[in-house]
């Protein structure tokens, strides 16, 4: 079925005007999505408002829309007045730098659409996707649209463009508010760790390769319910959880793909002879190897 275009715009930088067509770039007609029935009859449920001081329904006309500025303390908005307070809708998407693509962090990046040249755009249109392919650069600027304002960066593709809609920066989370501490990685399992991730590169992401599973399991006990038959659920495996070493793992990774780990000089070596003892024992002895290396140090140097 032929894409459908959701709207029109104009996309201006300086004295430049691009007329383009909008397409949504997503869609979420896949999820599933299920009913609030009555238990006992199975009929759909109505959703009631109640008055939490008076503790009766109210009707949808009787409803306000308020602000709590102080505990159990608010200011109410006519609709009048919150239409009046939305940002105008526009056709143009006004661009106010270029930067460099990879400067932008895909932790902004919010809902994406395609543009089309609209008539008498395709030439402009062609000029500015491939200037900026050229350049590795990408437009942003500002669009508004239902009632809100959003940022907005215009990106090359292969075929054209794409305008992704960003998150303002107080909407994004620093990941500097997590505490993560610093822990120190060892050669020997940086090496084999490196090894894991050659071994299971790819050139390019392809989606294709991906299937919701969930959906699909979703929709197929659906089907079955509808079809009468009667849906058991597995239980989760027990036992607690499992501690392992983490050479032992890497390793048993690598195996998993079909290749050894090479191991060469004397880190490889003890490190292999670590990884087939207990964890436990493992540790002590790294432990009393750090413990013993000042004074094999020392006594190295007086030998000299």
């Amino acid at each position: 079925m032929a894409a459908r275009s959701i709207a029109s715009l104009t996309v201006s930088f300086g004295l430049v005007s691009i007329p383009v067509k909008l397409y949504s770039a997503t869609e979420s007609s896949h999820s599933i999505s299920f009913n609030l029935l009555h238990k006992g009859c199975g009929s759909r449920l109505k959703q009631q408002y109640i008055c939490a001081r008076e503790e009766i329904p109210v009707a949808r006309n009787d409803i306000v829309k308020g602000y709590e500025f102080a505990k159990d303390q608010y200011v109410m908005f006519t609709p009048e007045e919150l239409k009046a307070l939305e940002e105008a809708g526009t056709h143009s998407a006004d661009i106010t730098e270029f930067v460099p693509i990879s400067s932008i962090d895909p932790v902004y990046f919010d809902k994406a659409y395609y543009l089309a040249p609209d008539k008498g755009g395709a030439k402009p249109y062609a000029l500015f996707a491939k200037a900026l392919r050229e350049s590795k650069r990408c437009a942003v600027g500002t669009w508004a649209s239902h009632g809100k304002q959003h940022i907005v960066m215009i990106r090359p593709v292969d075929d054209g463009l794409v305008m992704q809609q960003l998150l303002y920066a107080n909407e994004v989370r620093s990941i500097g508010d997590l505490d993560i501490p610093k822990t120190d990685v060892r050669d020997a399992e940086l090496k084999l760790a490196q090894q894991l991730i050659d071994q299971q590169a790819s050139s390019r992401f392809d989606p294709a390769a991906y299937k919701d599973e969930v959906s699909e399991r979703v929709e197929e006990a659906i089907q079955r319910k509808v079809e009468g038959e009667q849906i058991t659920v597995a239980e989760e495996p027990g036992g607690g959880a499992q501690i392992i070493d983490l050479m032992e793992a890497l390793r048993a990774s690598l195996e998993k793909k079909g290749a050894a780990p090479a191991a060469k000089g004397k880190v490889a070596t003890q490190s292999a002879t670590r990884a087939r003892k207990p964890p436990k024992q493992a540790v002590e002895e790294d432990q009393a190897d750090r413990e013993q290396a000042p004074a094999r140090r020392k006594a190295a140097k007086k030998a000299k």
